[in-house]
């Protein structure tokens, strides 16, 4: 299929499997996840679909990912794939956040805390001046990463005010690491690496792109408001300052605080009814457009602590913010991550890359 039509074959089975769910006796929309116990709603035989690459560059199959250990799930999956033909299914088990949780203020919203400081691969400690892939979070959230530094962008109004800071430079990374009210204090390294405020304070929480129960989503995205401007943009690939549509089959990277420099492909793009555990705070949020990426070497692609982090291209150019993973996928059964569009990021924060 060319991509017009993959768009419409998908768009037509969107409607299809959400119907067929709710044959299969638990249907999940948006509302009725976050309503759910969060265990019950990620088991739900409700699938996700999106664009896959084939062997022939060009066209496109329907990628299907639905939850391992559902056997209602995996009836839907046949049904669906008996309506097309090209068709890429995977198991992907539950999708967390990974994460920012769990925070001082309760520790019952983190479906997955970040891997311990000691077993992390990326930077953890302390870095002056700061650059992409370090260890950061609000002062009562544990770890996740700095994905990039943006400024406030003229061109795009955002979803949400920022601070009237004309020349400020902010530190890009996910709701759930940055969460909390304007001006609150922002961490490098984060608490759960030793950040303690206000030795390791680098700034203040700027914006948070607001996340509510029963309601779809398309990012999951915040910025600090950095105290000191002068900042190392360039590491590990140079300055990242050119935004693209991920594609099917491309190579991407990433630097994140826990498993540090990896390489794997975009394995889907577009993704609808993505569903991600976010904890009682908010249930089971519906994630639409996102892009998934299996790692390409031994090992995840990402582990919980890497949320926030930038994913790029090889030549630079940036693709998507981090923020999820799912418990198996992937070519060695290690998990798929799930990303959010570079380009629905900085629209929603009203912001453009340093």
């Amino acid at each position: 299929m060319d991509l017009t039509e993959a768009r419409e074959t998908k768009a037509q089975l969107t409607d299809y499997a959400r119907d067929l769910a709710e044959r299969y006796g638990v249907g999940v929309t948006a509302q009725a996840a976050s309503d759910a116990p969060p265990a019950d709603a990620v088991r739900a035989p409700t699938l996700a679909l999106g664009l896959a690459p084939t062997d022939e560059p060009g066209t496109f199959a329907i990628a299907v990912r639905y939850r391992l250990g559902v056997p209602a799930a995996r009836a839907v999956v046949r049904r669906v794939a008996a309506e097309v033909g090209a068709v890429d299914v995977r198991r992907t088990g539950r999708i967390h956040r990974l994460d920012g949780g769990p925070s001082a203020r309760d520790r019952a919203l983190a479906p997955q805390p970040p891997v311990a400081t000691a077993y992390a691969l990326g930077e953890t400690g302390r870095v002056r001046p700061l650059r992409p892939g370090v260890s950061i979070a609000h002062v009562d959230v544990t770890a996740g990463t700095l994905g990039a530094f943006v400024l406030a962008d003229p061109d795009r109004p955002g979803r949400v005010p920022l601070p009237d800071v004309p020349a400020g430079v902010y530190a890009l990374s996910n709701r759930h690491v940055l969460d909390g009210a304007p001006g609150d204090g922002v961490l490098q390294p984060g608490p759960a690496d030793g950040g303690s405020d206000p030795a390791d304070r680098v700034g203040v929480v700027g914006a948070v792109v607001p996340l509510a129960r029963g309601e779809r989503a398309t990012v999951d995205a915040a910025v600090a408001l950095l105290d000191d401007p002068e900042v190392d943009a360039t590491y590990p690939v140079g300055r990242v300052t050119t935004t693209a549509a991920a594609v099917p089959g491309d190579a991407v990277e990433k630097v994140g605080r826990t498993t540090g420099h990896t390489v794997g492909r975009v394995t889907a793009i577009e993704m609808d009814d993505v569903l991600v555990g976010y904890g009682p705070e908010l249930g089971v949020l519906a994630f639409d457009d996102q892009i998934e990426v299996e790692s390409t070497r031994p090992g995840s692609f990402s582990e919980g602590g890497d949320s926030g982090s930038l994913v790029y291209r090889a030549d630079g150019v940036a693709v998507g913010l981090l923020f999820a993973g799912s418990e198996t996928g992937g070519t060695d059964g290690t998990g798929l991550t799930y990303v959010n569009p570079i380009g629905s990021v900085l629209d929603a924060l009203g912001v453009r890359l340093l």
